[in-house]
């Protein structure tokens, strides 16, 4: 239910291409949640990432998915993308959870441009600003709502663990500014944490039906936890 909006459109790209063999790149995948699954699809992956430990679990969950062949791991981070990378190579790149703890968010997206091949894509996920305040505020962290409202980068002060925060716009005109075609965009765990677990759990289909639904539609979309913003190279 977490990733179920991400999936969906991840789907309908792979059935775009299908029967074809997708290279696809995965900067900051860790583990290899979405890169196992795209290797048990018949994909070629490479999993960029900084942290050993999550590269050496990927490795692992690779070998115990029978996928090895499919997948590959790159220690690096976002921001030497651009030399880890053969410009124009990639057909797919997730670039998940990425882009609110580099640098340079600008030079990580052109990097991501530069290696898609013409017609290639990218899936962006990215923290939401209006989520981060919402959630501050219920909890009765009025101060630290005011400061994530009216930080230009969406962080709650020096203590926040993220660098920065999104809108759809300010999402959007990052990837426009590098030169790729914005297609869609969708809000990623809308109810998912505001809703107790026992209402989650007591229809686990309908909650995923409304966080679908939900997940597409403006204001509900811009207030979910994370956005989602898939692009493409002309």
């Amino acid at each position: 239910m977490r990733t179920a909006a991400v999936w969906a459109v991840l789907r309908r790209e792979l059935e775009r291409h299908a029967g074809r063999e997708l290279t696809v790149l995965d900067v900051g995948g860790g583990t290899g949640g979405f890169a196992v699954p795209l290797a048990e699809a018949g994909h070629t992956v490479t999993v960029v990432d900084a942290s050993p430990d999550a590269l050496a679990a990927l490795t692992r969950r690779a070998a115990d998915a029978g996928v090895a062949g499919r997948v590959r791991a790159v220690q690096g981070d976002g921001d030497a993308l651009a030399g880890l990378v053969a410009p124009g190579s990639v057909d797919l790149i997730l670039c998940h959870a990425v882009l609110e703890v580099v640098d340079d968010p600008a030079g990580v997206v052109a990097a991501v441009a530069a290696a898609l091949r013409p017609g290639g894509a990218v899936s962006l996920l990215v923290a939401g600003r209006a989520a981060a305040v919402l959630g501050r505020a219920f909890n009765g962290h009025l101060g630290a709502a005011s400061a994530l409202l009216d930080d230009p980068d969406g962080r709650a002060g020096g203590r926040d663990t993220l660098r920065r925060r999104y809108d759809a716009e300010t999402a959007a005109a990052l990837l426009s500014g590098a030169g790729l075609t914005v297609e869609e965009i969708h809000g990623v765990r809308v109810l998912a944490d505001l809703l107790p677990a026992a209402v989650v759990e007591a229809d686990p289909r309908t909650m995923l039906e409304l966080e679908l639904a939900l997940s597409a539609r403006p204001p509900f979309r811009d207030i979910a936890a994370q956005l989602h913003v898939f692009a493409r190279r002309p």
